[in-house]
């Protein structure tokens, strides 16, 4: 080794500091275990300077520059490497940043929750932005040394997954508890209640590791455009069954809404000329066949409500005649009035010219007759009126 080479290791190890490619992260671990006394020690005025000894914290230094020597640094001497004569400390350096990181970008799927409305499972997605501010450099450290992660990177990967697990189990007690329509989640109507909750949630479940999330911007609670398109559409059936009153009324709504619908096809199944005169037929017949359709749907629905159950006590029976599509038998005729009175012998005979009881000629069968006074029918040869006693003359 030259002795350039030497000076320039030996200034190197003098001079300790977050390199600048490093500005930005939240934790940074010097290089090097050991270090030479008197090494000069630059802390940022946004950073804290942490020693640290088989995984045990030694000491902490503030924003400054601090000469590396046990005499000013009392810690120190628990980190001297004594094979060296005490010109050697032996220890890692954590630099920690403790100013706040904005704009830090999360997102990703956190698992199928099911929608109280349809009863479907729906896989939930989220996205945004967080702020995170270190308050306890110390126990970060300690944390992140536990899972053995002690990089800018391995910290954000998993404080990311501390928020996605977070929000999956917030929006899935919301949804649960509170019956929260998943359509009415991804729209936004619950993004301010839902980000209140995960900041709460967050902040108790990364506690431990002396961090805080103080923000959450652009948080969008989403689901995939095929999901969306299912729910609408059985949020609208639904909706229709309610509407006419249960799963038979829909499937005759539907049925009806089926044949209007090939009405109509038929009706623009025509083509120019004379298919132009049978298309305006077709359309003809295809609406008569929506309002038939329809009116029978009507006629059903009315049926359904009005219809009592059989066999209870009190209720009459409905009867063949009065069942829709049944013509009830027509009634019987009339018995045939009696024969024409004798007026010589008042018998009630059959029709003829004469008595056969007495012999006389009988009275030409005329129509029916009614008395003047009161209009009561008479009977036939009465002389005096039944109800107001007037003498019939004939």
């Amino acid at each position: 080794m030259s002795i350039m080479n030497f000076i320039k290791r030996g200034v190197q190890e003098m001079m300790i500091a977050r390199s600048d490619e490093a500005k930005e992260h939240v934790v940074y671990k010097h290089p090097d275990r050991t270090v030479p006394a008197y090494s000069q020690l630059t802390v940022d005025s946004d950073e804290v300077a942490l020693f640290f000894r088989d995984g045990k914290p030694a000491g902490r230094l503030p924003a400054g520059r601090h000469t590396l020597d046990s005499s000013n640094i009392p810690f120190l001497s628990n980190l001297i490497d004594s094979f060296t004569g005490g010109n050697v400390f032996v220890s890692e350096i954590y630099f920690v940043s403790t100013r706040a990181f904005t704009g830090v970008k999360f997102g990703g799927r956190i698992g199928d929750v099911e929608d109280p409305k349809s009863g479907i499972p729906v896989g939930i997605m989220v996205h945004g932005e967080f702020a995170i501010r270190v308050t306890e450099p110390e126990k970060l450290i300690l944390g992140l040394l536990g899972m053995r992660q002690v990089d800018n990177d391995s910290f954000f990967s998993w404080f990311k997954q501390q928020v996605l697990k977070v929000i999956r189990d917030q929006i899935a007690e919301q949804v649960v508890k509170q019956k929260m329509p998943i359509l009415d989640v991804v729209s936004g109507a619950y993004t301010e209640e839902i980000e209140t909750t995960v900041l709460q949630g967050v902040g108790r479940h990364v506690e431990e590791f002396g961090v805080i999330i103080t923000q959450l911007g652009n948080f969008v609670i989403d689901c995939n455009e095929d999901d969306k398109q299912n729910l609408k559409k059985l949020y609208t059936e639904a909706a229709q069954i309610r509407m006419v009153g249960g799963m038979q009324g829909y499937q005759q709504f539907a049925a009806a809404k089926a044949m209007m619908g090939a009405g109509e096809g038929m009706a623009k199944g025509g083509g120019g000329g004379e298919g132009g005169g049978a298309g305006g037929m077709l359309g003809g017949a295809g609406l008569g066949v929506g309002f038939g359709m329809a009116q029978m749907f009507q006629a059903n629905q009315m049926q359904a409500q009005y219809a009592q159950p059989q066999g209870q006590p009190g209720m009459p029976q409905p009867q063949a005649g009065n069942l829709a599509g049944t013509t009830a038998p027509a009634a019987a005729p009339a018995q045939q009035a009696g024969g024409v009175t004798c007026a010589n012998c008042n018998a009630t005979v059959p029709g003829g010219k004469f008595c056969p009881e007495c012999g006389q000629p009988l009275p030409v069968a005329t129509g029916p007759k009614f008395c003047p006074e009161c209009g009561n029918k008479m009977t036939p040869g009465a002389k005096f009126c039944p109800e107001c006693g007037n003498k019939f003359d004939g």
